[in-house]
């Protein structure tokens, strides 16, 4: 019952080359005539497209330079419908840039900011841009949970600190609910479809580089915190980035992708802490009640 590492994208770039969203993706169709195909993204007519089991989680954020004035433009695009904090820095020799590297900086939705000017053009250096979902000075606010599931059925196969895989600061107080593969996925709490992967399969046996390729919805609050919703079947997203969403809504299916012993809904409730996705307790009405999640 592992959590995706969904915390950050770290992008590696020559100088004055963007990085690609859709770098090390690999998707799988069929056209009208049956025929499989296999390329960086499906066609627009394409039947059932998923991502190859190899194939890599799609970036949250896109370096762009541009060259003027004698100097390089280093722009940063968020690639998500809720904000994000980035880190620029040289993995050699640090350039003169201003403000000097490292760069930090928290950026919308779906906008695009200057991160830093960089004197000359430079093309030997190289970048690495770090990038976390979430707005660094959220409040998160004491809010009762709704259950996600679409049933009466309740059992919790991994409590908050368990041994397993709740040991890490993201998913310290993570619940794994135990699940049949399909059950609705409710929202637990209002809010906005920051981020949704729907194209993974179930992982091979071994595949231990699964854990980045889990299917899930992350939904941003009004308050800055996010629920995490993982492991969510194969095309079993409900919702579309930037949908608002309400508590009850359904907003996808469970599963078993990514690194996970068995189906199961994954429910977090996560904040930005300074570049770093740290889980949250959290207060949640059960169908018999109130429910607690102590290990």
């Amino acid at each position: 019952m592992s959590s995706p590492a969904l915390a950050l994208l770290a992008a590696a770039a020559l100088f004055a080359a963007a990085t690609d969203a859709s770098a090390g993706e690999v998707w799988r169709w069929t056209d009208a005539d049956g025929t499989p195909h296999y390329a960086d993204r499906p066609a627009p007519d394409a039947r059932s497209p998923r991502r190859t089991a190899d194939s890599a989680p799609a970036a949250i954020a896109r370096l762009r330079m541009e060259q003027a004035d004698g100097e390089s433009l280093t722009w940063v695009q968020n690639l998500l419908d809720g904000p994000i904090e980035v880190l620029l820095r040289a993995t050699g020799p640090a350039p003169q840039a201003m403000p000097a590297l490292p760069a930090r900086a928290t950026v919308p939705a779906r906008t695009e900011v200057l991160l830093t000017r960089i004197a000359g053009y430079g093309a030997a250096a190289q970048l690495s841009l770090t990038a976390v979902p979430g707005h660094p000075g959220a409040r998160p606010r004491d809010v009762e949970y709704a259950y996600p599931l679409d049933t009466r059925a309740l059992r919790v196969e991994q409590g908050w600190g368990g041994r397993y895989s709740h040991s890490d600061a993201q998913n310290r107080h993570a619940v794994d609910f135990a699940a049949p593969v399909g059950t609705v996925v409710l929202a637990a709490r209002d809010g906005t479809v920051m981020h949704a992967e729907a194209g993974f399969e179930d992982a091979a046996p071994g595949d231990h580089e699964a854990v980045t390729r889990a299917n899930f919805v992350r939904v941003l609050h009004d308050d800055g915190s996010m629920a995490l919703y993982a492991h969510l079947d194969a095309g079993g997203v409900l919702v579309r980035p930037g949908e608002r969403v309400r508590r009850g809504t359904p907003i996808g299916r469970s599963g078993n992708t990514g690194l996970s012993s068995g189906p199961h809904l994954h429910f977090v409730v996560q904040v930005n802490r300074g570049l770093r996705l740290e889980s949250i307790p959290f207060r949640m009405f059960g169908p018999q009640g109130i429910l607690r999640f102590q290990p």
